[in-house]
């Protein structure tokens, strides 16, 4: 049977349905580990909420406006300064953090007039600040506030500023997955071809998808701007607000992270026939090959080709030298849905690196789809993992290192296995030609650090100074753990 069920899930059957192992032969499509469903009660879930997702992936990245959290001072707080997203602007957005802070009686009595406060005191405060994205939560919906009526109010009063409510509270959906979909629509919807940008070049595109981790924007824009190509905006690494509601004017929506930004790409289709370019921006192989998708979509295969020829030159030597490095090392990735099938090849032909687990935070159908048709049969994929099913994949698989968030990473540095950060990288950028050399990099110091045997010796029956006879005790390994 393909779809598996953990020891651990022995009391919670339906895990079963959302576990898979490749075999060789199988028509995979038959046997997709469900997603995008509501984590079953009693499984312990890694999932962040719809608020999360529109705040900390999307809105929060915004460089220039003040980012309105309408709830609890703690809402604010879990999505403030967790993500390497740096910005041009000396990283405004990355310094401040807005919360209206509510208490207990303002559940009781309604949160309005606090709201609106909030919002002019924040302006009154960044007097040279005229952006802002503000955000329910679940208490605020909960209660009922309208904040779009106060953010109308605020600017009929000062028309100067420009406010953009995002209406996601945390319970709207079963992961962070349902926030992408909420501010990708919202922002379509009221923003859009609000603002006429200036155009200097002929070739014009959207880059969506792309959150500016440790400077991968910077990066990427290198190339397009060496190739002739203006960037209208990014959505919403190192970007302006106003460049975004200027999207209309792309010749080309190009798409990296689809989860994410897949969705503002199809509707700029839709209503203003703007063609949609899929591409994956990690890995030598998966760069090359945006660019020359690029470049033929306007006729600049030519400059594709230089840049193509010119990074290869610079990078490749040095790639080649960790890849005979880590030929047969054995990675886990446990992000949240599109890195796992960006990925996974480009480790495995750039790197010569097995993957040998992939799960999923909030992943749909069709992201399981593209990860198991590009991975290794043997290859465990899960959805929803919970922590007990992380260790029983370790004993599994034993990997040699593992690509996960903060959380899960904490965990298995306690099993002295080396972890590198898999949403904000560890010394990033990671995207291009340069980034990918910085992660392998990153992989080859993890997996030779001495500090993981170093973690699996008891010192504390060591004599102290230079003629100590005792041996070192090995303390119990991951697998006994």
């Amino acid at each position: 049977m393909p779809l598996i069920k953990f020891e651990c899930d022995a009391s919670i059957p339906e895990r079963e349905k959302h576990c898979y192992i490749k075999k060789p032969g199988e028509d995979t499509t038959q046997y997709l580990p469900l997603s995008n469903i509501a984590t079953i009660p009693g499984s312990l879930s890694e999932r962040g909420c719809s608020y999360c997702g529109a705040k900390l992936v999307i809105g929060g990245v915004v460089k220039d406006a003040i980012q309105m959290i309408h709830g609890p001072v703690g809402c604010a707080y879990d999505t403030w300064h967790t993500k390497r997203y740096p910005s041009d602007n000396d990283n405004f957005q990355l310094k401040y953090v807005w919360s209206t802070g509510l208490k207990e009686k303002d559940v009781i009595f309604g949160a309005e007039k606090i709201l609106r406060k909030s919002i002019n005191e924040a302006f009154d405060e960044m007097p040279d600040v005229k952006r802002m994205f503000l955000y329910t939560t679940c208490t605020t919906a909960l209660i009922g506030d309208d904040p779009k009526a106060v953010a109308a109010e605020v600017m009929a009063a000062r028309p100067d500023v420009d406010i953009f409510v995002v209406e996601c509270p945390g319970f709207a959906g079963v992961s962070q997955s349902k926030g992408h979909h909420v501010l990708n629509i919202g922002w379509m919807k009221d923003k859009v071809g609000t603002y006429e940008p200036k155009i200097t070049s002929e070739y014009t595109l959207n880059f969506i998808g792309d959150y500016n981790i440790q400077n991968d924007t910077l990066l990427l824009t290198e190339y397009l701007e060496k190739m002739g190509i203006q960037v209208i905006a990014h959505f919403t690494g190192n970007t302006n607000y106003d460049d975004l509601c200027g999207m209309h004017r792309a010749k080309l929506n190009v798409v990296n992270c689809a989860r994410s930004a897949g969705y503002i790409a199809n509707e700029l289709k839709k209503k203003y026939g703007i063609p949609r370019l899929d591409i994956d921006a990690w890995g030598f192989d998966y760069t090359a090959e945006g660019l020359r998708k690029i470049g033929a979509f306007f006729g600049l295969e030519k400059e594709a080709e230089e840049i193509i020829a010119e990074e290869s030159a610079k990078w490749r030597p040095k790639l080649d030298w960790y890849k005979e490095k880590l030929t047969g090392k054995k990675m886990c990735i446990w992000t949240g849905g599109p890195r796992l099938w960006h990925w996974t090849r480009a480790v495995e032909d750039d790197l010569g690196i097995e993957v040998v687990a992939m799960s999923s935070k909030f992943g749909h159908q069709e992201d399981f789809e593209k990860v198991i048709a590009r991975g290794r049969v043997g290859t465990v994929y899960i959805d929803d993992a919970n922590e007990l099913e992380f260790f029983e994949v370790i004993d599994m698989v034993k990997p040699d290192i593992i690509f996960t968030g903060p959380r899960v990473g904490d965990l298995v540095k306690k099993l002295h296995i080396p972890y590198i950060n898999g949403h904000a990288y560890h010394n990033g950028p990671y995207m291009g030609f340069e980034g990918f050399v910085n992660m392998a990099r990153d992989i080859y110091n993890a997996t030779t650090s001495p500090i993981w045997e170093l973690a699996g010796q008891d010192i504390r029956n060591l004599s102290h100074g230079n003629n100590a006879t005792e041996d070192i005790v090995e303390l119990p390994s991951a697998e006994a753990s």
